[in-house]
């Protein structure tokens, strides 16, 4: 059985530094790993935001959150894709909860492109 081939590191660099720049809730830093025509969707085609400015936006307005903080449970990679699983800490309308998503990535030229996330339900501490 052959082995498969490791991804370009470009590809894991950009997805782990992000998730650190998020968890330290750095926008500068965070926004650092992101294309300027970047596309955030709620899998599977939901558009969240797109382009960088709008990117941007939506980040800085959960960045204000102190409760925030994303887990990595497990990371795959194959090609210019990588796929998280998490838990995200957050604060929702009835307080502090976790829920578990799914976060898929494409990387094109070191830096994330495209964005699909898949968000379960969440539990509320």
């Amino acid at each position: 059985m052959v082995p498969p081939a490791s991804p370009d590191p470009r590809i894991l660099k950009a997805v782990q530094q992000q998730l650190i720049d998020y968890n330290n809730r750095d926008i500068d830093a965070y926004m650092r790993h992101w294309s300027d025509d970047c596309r955030n969707f709620e899998f599977p085609d939901k558009l969240l935001a797109s382009g960088i400015d709008q990117v941007r936006a939506r980040y800085t307005e959960r960045f204000k959150d102190e409760a925030l903080h994303a887990r990595l449970i497990n990371r795959i990679a194959v090609d210019d894709m990588v796929v998280d699983q998490e838990v995200v800490t957050r604060t929702f309308p009835d307080g502090i909860g976790e829920v578990d998503i799914v976060a898929i990535y494409r990387v094109t030229e070191g830096k994330i492109s495209h964005a699909w996330f898949k968000f379960g339900q969440v539990r509320m501490r």
